[in-house]
């Protein structure tokens, strides 16, 4: 069965896409950390980080590198953190998180975010990718 993620790929449920190539697909978090949580996806659904190939592993992370990049020219903030934890989605993803301190990055904190200011902070992201 698909995972979540892989509908959202296939555009069977909706989302805040920021970025997407032939390999990647970049959104918002739906429940983030802080403004600007996103989430990178390979369209390639595989379950575990490390059983990706090298070459979908390495190209995941030039990817993010990209997104974070973008994020970071529309959220203020100190720095974009990094974690991989996959035990939410059976589907490899990288959290990026905007960070201005450390409890920023607890998944127990979430920042809630109305529709329309998840749509336009996704479109001015996707704006700078």
């Amino acid at each position: 069965m698909a995972s979540i993620f892989t509908k959202i790929i296939n555009g069977e449920i909706p989302s805040y896409k920021i970025a997407e190539n032939e390999q990647f697909y970049a959104m918002l978090d739906i429940a983030p950390n802080s403004k600007g949580h996103t989430l990178c996806i390979p369209k390639k659904e595989v379950d575990k980080l490390f059983d990706l190939d090298e070459e979908t592993y390495a190209a995941l992370f030039v990817f993010s590198k990209k997104v974070a990049e973008a994020i970071e020219k529309v959220v203020p903030c100190e720095r974009v953190g990094l974690a991989v934890v996959g035990l939410e989605v059976p589907h490899v993803h990288v959290h990026l998180i905007p960070l201005n301190q450390m409890g920023d990055m607890s998944f127990s904190n979430k920042v809630p975010m109305s529709p329309s200011e998840m749509a336009d902070l996704a479109s001015q992201i996707a704006k700078n990718f």
